[in-house]
């Protein structure tokens, strides 16, 4: 099918898939008994891949194997622009939207690099929809950390936002970029004009450099060893776009992951040695795989407590303060349902909920302590992403204690996260304060926690 659909010369057609109010531009190539979705982060044309010619043959060979998906993330290509960089959370659910809309229960992941960050993340979320899971140039976090020093540093990156804002889609700056992103391309002109209107037509220079700041941001060690999906990661041995120790470092923490380290210098794979890329691809996918159970999963955890309860009760006597308390719950659980949550319990005094996306459970937060206010009562609340196991209509595991204890620590009208919420939230445009490490009951090591502002 599909060298019939190319030997007359047309395109797949572009679909659109909508998350809320924002279009999300898809194709799709070929058929079989699998289904590939490939996450290219930022630097993706759907239409123009087919007259890219490198890239046009790597995507003919892997929708030989099942039905290709394609999409341009929001902000980029085809798909509907943007004033501000959206969080990862939120491309997670454009991810479920295309997947939806195409009839796909469960894929292959491909993701390339910063689409890496929203497959993994998608995996962790959403572990019954994903078979198995391709990396292509990872990373584990965006800046240097302790246990991850290969990351640019601040002004490294500041270097290469200003040459953003002074050489997107120029000539000169994509050549100049080439150098480290593809190596290889400079020696074949036609290749490398491909490449400077693939680039030019995929992001503007302002939503560019906007994805890529919140990009800089992005730190997913903590996720990573909730994904057990079967993981390829493939890392060329010379990559300057993301160092092979990255790779490496993502494949060790992954439980079910399997590194393979390529040769070559290039951080595209439809470049240099193509098919060593391909042949890695084609046998992972080819050794069938079933789809991990679901009641394990990356979730977000809400926990609140109403500040000073006993003193209510004590000047307010019981029937008001049940009544009080009643109301309290009825708002509570409306905030909730329209951040999209899901109440779990309540714990006296207060509510547990899960959300599938941090940010919104800190926005969650924020509204539940507006909309009591007039109560003339207030919380505190903590929020943690970590590993969830459902049963039922419970939810148990390590995070939930962590988000516990967070929540004890917190002030009157205080929302305190874990750093985990911090990483995982950038492009929120929420706003953090530094409230110090904790020794957590019950917790084996000490947490960094941080102070919602604004």
């Amino acid at each position: 099918m599909v060298d019939a659909l190319f030997s007359s010369h047309m395109k797949p057609d572009v679909h659109y898939a909508r998350n809320g109010d924002v279009s999300i531009a898809y194709q799709v190539v070929g058929e079989g008994p699998r289904d590939i979705l490939l996450v290219s982060g930022y630097l993706s044309n759907v239409e123009y891949a087919w007259m890219y010619p490198s890239m046009s043959a790597f995507l003919l060979r892997l929708a030989s194997h099942g039905r290709l998906i394609m999409m341009d993330r929001r902000g980029s290509g085809l798909s509907d622009r943007f004033t501000d960089a959206p969080p990862a959370e939120t491309l997670v659910q454009d991810l479920e939207c295309v997947l939806d809309d195409v009839g796909s229960p469960t894929t292959t992941l491909f993701g390339l690099w910063d689409g890496c960050i929203a497959s993994v993340l998608f995996a962790a979320v959403h572990p019954e929809r994903v078979t198995s899971l391709i990396l292509f140039s990872a990373s584990g976090a965006q800046r240097p950390k302790e246990d991850y020093p290969w990351a640019w540093d601040e002004d490294e990156w500041d270097g290469f936002f200003a040459g953003i804002r002074s050489g997107w889609g120029t000539r000169a700056w994509v050549v100049k970029n080439a150098r480290w992103m593809g190596p290889t391309m400079l020696a074949d002109s036609d290749e490398l004009q491909h490449w400077v209107s693939y680039t030019r037509l995929a992001a503007s220079p302002s939503s560019a450099e906007a994805v890529m700041r919140v990009s800089s941001q992005s730190d997913i060690r903590d996720v990573l060893p909730v994904v057990r999906t079967p993981t390829l990661v493939l890392h060329r041995a010379g990559d300057q776009v993301e160092p092979v120790e990255g790779g490496r470092y993502v494949a060790s923490m992954m439980p079910n992951a399997r590194f393979v380290e390529l040769p070559g210098d290039d951080g595209i794979p439809w470049i240099g040695d193509v098919e060593s890329v391909l042949t890695e691809i084609e046998v992972f996918v080819g050794e069938g795989r079933l789809v991990v159970e679901a009641d394990r999963r990356l979730g977000t955890v809400l926990f609140t407590d109403i500040v000073g309860s006993t003193a209510h009760l004590a000047s307010m006597g019981d029937a008001a303060w049940r009544r009080r308390l009643a109301e309290h719950d009825r708002l509570t659980r409306l905030e909730i349902n329209r951040a999209h949550g899901r109440y779990i319990d309540s714990t006296g005094d207060g509510v547990l909920a899960t959300f599938e996306g941090p940010a919104a459970a800190v926005r969650c937060a924020r509204a539940i302590g507006a909309a009591i206010a007039p109560l003339s009562i207030e919380i505190r609340a903590g929020v943690h992403t970590g590993e969830l196991e459902f049963e039922a209509e419970q939810v148990r595991g390590i995070a939930v204690h962590i988000g516990a204890r967070v929540a004890a620590l917190a002030g009157p009208s205080e929302v305190l996260v874990s750093s985990t919420v911090k990483d995982l939230t950038a492009g929120s445009g929420l706003a953090f304060e530094d409230a110090g490490e904790h020794e957590l009951k019950g917790v084996p090591e000490p947490w960094r926690l941080y102070r919602v502002l604004g």
